[in-house]
This record gives C-alpha cells, sequence and structure tokens, in this order.
C-alpha cells in the first residue's frame, strides 16, 4: 500500500509499505486526513520520532473489515480516536484514556494514517453518518479536542471571553463559546481570519496589538471571564493572563514548549486567576464533536483551505508552513 513516510527530519517520501496485519482490529480504508501543528512539528524534528514514521493521525475512513469484537460493521465511515491507551492503567481506569502513560499518539509514537490502509483497535472507531460530506467529517478530531478543553472549564452564557489565536482550534473554539451565549472577542493578526470569526460568531475581532483596548472597552475596563490560548507559545500565553479579569481562568489548548520567557506571574497571584490545561480526548468528545457538526450547531466547511492527493503529501506540508492564509489543509486518500 501507498503511505506518507517521514524518512527524517524535513524528510518526506511516498513509499510502498507492507500492508497492516489487523491481528484481530478493524481493517480500515483511510478517505481522508487533516494535517495539524503537530504533523508541522513532527516534520521540523520537534520532537524527533523512530524513523520512518507514517504521519497522519486526524482521520476519518470506512470499515472494509470489522475486528473480532464486531462492534463496528464492515462498511462503516468511522472517525478514528488517534490515542492508544493500555486499558489498564489507573487513569484508564478513571475514565481518562488520553492520559495513559503507557499510551501512543498516531503518526508520532506508533504508525499514523496517511496511508490507504489502517489497523484499529475497535474501540477507537466512532461512526460518522453518512450524509456527512467528507471533508466536513475530517474535522471532527480536532473539534473533538476543542470539546474535551471546554469541558475542563466553566462556559455559560453572558460570560465574554477572548479566543487568542483564530488557527483551526481557535475558530472552532469561537463557535462553541457563542453557541453557549458567550460574548467573543477573536485576537489575530490575519485580517481573513478575523473577517471568517465574525461570520462564526464572534462579537468583536482585533490584532493582538490592539486586544487590551479592545477588551477594556467590551467588559468595561474589568478584563474577560475566560481566555483561550490558542496559539502556544510564551508570550501569548503571558498575554492571556494580562487579559483575563479578577477570579478569570485561562485554558491553554495551544501547546506550549518554550522553557523561557516573561510571565506575568503577580497578575496570576493579584486576580486569582486559574489556568487550566487540556490534552487530547475522550470518545465521548468525539461522539459530541459529531452530533454538533451533523446537526449543523458547528460549522467546519468554512475552515477547509485546500485538499491534496497523497501523492502530494509534500507539497500539502510545504502549502502549510509557507502560506499564513490556510486554515486546515487536507489530504485525499480514498
Amino acid at each position: 500500500m501507498r503511505a506518507l513516510v517521514l524518512a527524517g527530519v524535513e524528510r518526506l517520501e511516498v513509499r510502498d509499505v507492507p500492508d497492516p496485519v489487523p491481528a484481530g482490529r478493524a481493517l480500515v480504508a483511510v478517505e481522508r486526513a487533516g494535517l495539524c501543528g503537530t504533523d508541522l512539528k513532527l516534520f521540523a524534528g520537534m520532537p524527533r520520532v523512530d524513523y520512518p514514521r507514517i504521519l497522519g493521525h486526524e482521520l476519518v475512513g470506512r470499515v472494509i473489515r470489522a475486528a473480532a469484537a464486531g462492534r463496528v460493521a464492515e462498511g462503516t465511515r468511522v472517525l478514528i480516536d488517534p490515542a492508544v491507551a493500555c486499558g489498564h492503567c489507573h487513569v484508564c481506569h478513571a475514565d481518562r484514556p488520553n492520559l495513559c502513560p503507557n499510551g501512543a499518539l498516531m503518526g508520532r509514537e506508533v504508525d499514523g494514517g496517511l496511508a490507504d490502509h489502517i489497523a484499529v483497535d475497535d474501540r477507537q472507531l466512532l461512526p460518522v453518518p453518512e450524509g456527512l460530506p467528507l471533508d466536513e467529517a475530517s474535522l471532527l478530531q480536532v473539534l473533538g479536542v476543542c470539546v474535551h478543553a471546554q469541558r475542563r472549564v466553566s462556559v455559560f452564557p453572558g460570560q465574554i471571553a477572548a479566543v487568542l489565536g483564530l488557527g483551526v482550534g481557535g475558530l472552532l473554539h469561537t463557535q462553541l463559546l457563542a453557541a453557549g451565549g458567550v460574548r467573543v472577542v477573536g485576537i489575530t493578526r490575519s485580517a481573513g481570519k478575523r473577517k471568517l470569526a465574525e461570520e462564526l460568531g464572534a462579537a468583536v475581532t482585533c490584532a493582538p496589538g490592539e486586544a487590551a483596548d479592545r477588551v477594556r472597552e467590551v467588559t468595561d475596563g474589568r478584563g474577560v471571564d475566560l481566555v483561550v490560548e490558542s496559539v502556544g507559545t510564551m508570550a501569548t500565553l503571558a498575554q492571556a493572563i494580562e487579559l483575563a479579569g479578577p477570579g478569570g481562568t485561562v485554558l491553554l489548548y495551544g501547546i506550549v514548549a518554550d522553557g523561557e520567557g516573561r510571565m506575568p506571574y503577580y497578575d496570576l497571584y493579584y486576580k486569582e486567576l486559574d489556568i487550566v490545561s487540556s490534552r487530547a480526548a475522550v470518545p465521548g468528545d468525539y461522539a459530541t464533536a459529531i452530533d454538533l457538526v451533523a446537526s449543523g450547531q458547528v460549522r467546519v466547511a468554512p475552515l477547509v483551505s485546500g485538499t491534496f492527493g497523497l501523492e502530494d503529501g509534500a507539497a500539502a506540508f510545504t502549502a502549510l508552513r509557507t502560506r499564513s492564509d490556510l486554515i486546515k489543509v487536507l489530504v485525499e486518500i480514498g
């Protein structure tokens, strides 16, 4: 079968590789895969993986051979939960398999799904309605991660929130918050993304340099109740703390890997802020994501910027790295 293989740092190759051996698992023909920031970091060697590695963890496909357990039938279109968990440790028993210390992420610690076929544990499959377009189904995984993040904080009508960073995650957070009756201030440098955020429910948008003034205006000077940090740098985390009002919450959705940078620690104390982190998702979050898109409560089609074939996978990575106007890039496989 064909697979997009990371052969080394910034070395992508389409290779013929052996078909996966199901060994009791379901065999899925992959139809679409989304690319995200994690894929770009792996491509750049941060962190390094065991090469060669088949990338890809935002996956939609069709079951072509059911697992031995038989929970999901052959022919079913499915979203694949990319988190591999042991099912036996204390966090797995606590229904938090996303935190499994013995687990892995497909496309990072184990091979992913930028390939014709993948063998997957039956527990990782979530049926997707047939009427949902494939491109839209390809964003269900990242929406599930956003759903999980917002379940970690108190969100209720009448709040004012700032979403710092309006990439895929930020735009999905904007919609989830707006749907819950929250007034959203969307913050990004991109004028195009600000316009899209307004179309998707943001009440106010602005550039980062204007954020402090705009937040003061819409909150009568008190600061927002919630900041969703959706960039993943020390600088944006510091800005999130500064934008939050007394008793507010900062939700860390972006993955901050920096080890150094200025932090307004006194603000943390003075405002008595809650800093909440979030990692991946659990199956129930993905089920909610499927319902939200299938019912039309969350719109994902406007986020799709382009689709590449598997043979052009390297070009897809290049486009995502170099074009700031792109939001979500998909790879068509099946």
